[in-house]
Formats: C-alpha cells, sequence, structure tokens
C-alpha cells in the first residue's frame, strides 16, 4: 500500500522507476540509488523506497529500511527516560504496529546529510557522530 504525500506517493522502489535524473547533490547517494538499490531489495538486506507521483515512475527522493537495535544509553536522557530500560531498542518504519519499533534511525553519509535530518528534528545520539533518529510519537504526527 502506498504512503500518500500530497501529489506523491511513497512505494517500494521497482525496476520501471526512473532512477537516471535523480540528483540529491551527493555522489555516493546517488550512485546508491542508480547502481545498487535494486541490487539490495533482490537480495533482501535493504528495502528502499522511492518518492514518486502517481502518473509518473520518475524517482524525486528514496529511503532504505533495515531492521536495527539501538543502545538505550545512545539516547538523550529526557528520552530514555520515558522508555523501558531494556540495554536495546527496536526501530524500523512502516510496520511501527506490528512489529515493536520506537524510532527511525538514519546514518547521514556527511555533515550536510546530518543538517538535512536536523532540519527535520531528527535527534543526534550521544556517541556515534552522524548517527540520527526521529522518535515513532513524532512520526505518527506526520501522517495522521
Amino acid at each position: 500500500m502506498p504512503i500518500r504525500l500530497a501529489s506523491k506517493y511513497v512505494v517500494p522502489l521497482q525496476k520501471e522507476h526512473d532512477r537516471s535524473a535523480f540528483d540529491c547533490k551527493n555522489d555516493g547517494l546517488n550512485r546508491y540509488l542508480k547502481q545498487l538499490a535494486r541490487q539490495d531489495a533482490e537480495k533482501y538486506v535493504a528495502a528502499p523506497f522511492a518518492l514518486v507521483e502517481p502518473d509518473a515512475p520518475v524517482v524525486r527522493g528514496y529511503y532504505t529500511l533495515a531492521s536495527s537495535l539501538i543502545p538505550l544509553d545512545e539516547l538523550p536522557a529526557e528520552l530514555a527516560r520515558k522508555l523501558p530500560r531494556y540495554n536495546n531498542l527496536p526501530v524500523t518504519l512502516q510496520h511501527a504496529q506490528q512489529i515493536a519499533s520506537m524510532a527511525v534511525v538514519v546514518d547521514a553519509k556527511d555533515d550536510e546529510a546530518e543538517h538535512f535530518y536536523k532540519h527535520f528534528n531528527f535527534l543526534p545520539f550521544q556517541r556515534t557522530p552522524l548517527r540520527l533518529f526521529l522518535p515513532m510519537i513524532q512520526i505518527e504526527k506526520l501522517f495522521p
């Protein structure tokens, strides 16, 4: 089921999606989308999603998902106080209601990417540079 964002949709990346013109001004991220994302999906090592218009398969943005754990002591103290005292906490995105997940985690590729995520209220981990997260409670507010 696609997630609708204004006049665009977020859907699993498909072979027919046109990735050739995509340019986020980061060579590594551009190369990943154009050359590796579909291979990763086929090997089940990542789940790439594309932001496309319903009637045009041109990729306007993308992200990848992989399940993960984050150490409780990496979270800011004010958030960690509100969570169970498990050593590690689960993180994912779309299936947070079916699979335990308290946040979305991103690994920023550089300082510019880190600034981009912080602009959207992602929070930095305490000890891991360029790793940020957005609590699921905030994400729920984005998709009423």
